[in-house]
């Protein structure tokens, strides 16, 4: 099969849909690989690097589309449309509940639209290619939160660590899955005074054998939750409801009783955020502030660390590559998991979840 992997097109996205060592193994499978010319550079892989693993370099963006199976890192965006075409197998990112234009696209033009947040492993509910970047943006929220903390980046000017003699930040964390997980990590390695807020009481209990008292578990409720934000230095949105969009834990009355110079990062952005005033935004332009409050709304935030995020993204996507570059759509029926992932396919909107969102674009 012919593979494309286009250079990312938002802004500062270094990410690559495959590294190469991935293009190797795929070469090594009887797969010819295009990669448009400079696609790794971000990420710290030369042209000379995908050659020497048998790709191909092409010069244009359209010849790296032209391609059975395209593999992305994020979603297309508008000046990519033009690319996509019938029969093609598009595998990325996709987040279609926030993205109403590109969901009537993918559906108008035909492709197969596969997106990596909602391949889902049967009967777990673990989401194999969600993850490795979930933990990467969980670990980084807390990284640009404590920076935006800083007074010259307009925030309190606090330490999440503290000193001797003064108290540590308070970190509140909203959602104990993977994301929240890592933040809290990294928070309690700091030094911070962290509490995780979730609706899930077995998880709540998993995480207190994680970090015993080291953070504070509450069950997440409207009530926990203004308590917790009042003397919040760093709130995390860290919610996910697969293929949905999230849901709304944060109004803008709750964002005014913050304290001025305080930090939202909404790592769920690119599912629409749960925080009322908090819009996306990117790596150019990382933050705003509203109602006295920073914002940080950007929604692929771990294309700020692209050589280790792209090689972590590969060692989960790889193995369904491979899958796809054998057997075409075929795959689809040999893999459960594969087909949970599938959005879109003979123009019709086929995840439920999505549908859910968009009933009226449902055939």
């Amino acid at each position: 099969m012919e593979i494309g992997i286009p250079k990312e097109t938002k802004d500062q996205e270094f990410r690559v849909g495959l590294s190469p060592s991935s293009v190797r193994v795929l070469q090594e499978n009887g797969h010819t690989v295009f990669v448009e010319t400079q696609a790794g550079i971000g990420a710290g892989f030369t042209d000379d690097d995908y050659t020497s693993a048998g790709a191909k370099i092409v010069t244009t963006k359209e010849a790296a589309w032209k391609c059975e199976l395209v593999v992305k890192v994020k979603e297309p965006l508008t000046a990519e449309y033009q690319f996509l075409q019938k029969g093609q197998i598009l595998f990325t990112y996709l987040h279609l509940a926030a993205d109403r234009k590109l969901t009537e696209h993918l559906i108008d033009c035909g492709v197969t639209a596969i997106a990596y947040e909602t391949v889902e492993q049967p009967g777990s509910n673990k989401l194999p290619l969600l993850t490795p970047m979930s933990i990467i943006a969980g670990r980084l929220s807390v990284q640009f939160g404590a920076r935006f903390l800083e007074r010259q980046q307009g925030g309190r000017g606090v330490l999440l660590g503290g000193v001797p003699g003064v108290k540590p930040g308070k970190v509140v964390i909203l959602g104990g899955g993977v994301v929240g997980t890592e933040a809290a990590k990294i928070a309690v390695g700091m030094g911070a005074a962290v509490q995780i807020l979730d609706v899930n009481v077995e998880r709540l209990a998993y995480l207190e054998t994680l970090f015993g008292s080291r953070v504070e578990l509450l069950y997440s409720n409207s009530a926990h939750i203004e308590t917790a934000l009042k003397d919040a230095d760093l709130l995390i949105g860290a919610v996910l409801v697969p293929g949905r969009r999230a849901p709304i834990l944060v109004s803008r009355n709750l964002v005014k009783q913050m304290r001025p110079g305080s930090v939202i990062v909404d790592v769920a952005v690119d599912q629409g955020g749960c925080v009322e005033t908090l819009h996306a935004t990117s790596h150019t332009n990382p933050v705003y502030i509203e109602e006295g409050v920073v914002h940080y709304g950007v929604p692929n935030m771990p294309g700020a660390v692209p050589w280790t995020a792209t090689q972590a993204l590969n060692n989960s996507t790889l193995p369904y590559v491979l899958q796809l570059a054998n057997l075409g759509i075929k795959a689809l029926a040999n893999n459960q998991a594969l087909a949970k992932g599938v959005n879109v396919q003979d123009h019709r909107l086929v995840h439920p979840a999505v549908q859910e969102v968009f009933p009226d674009l449902v055939a």
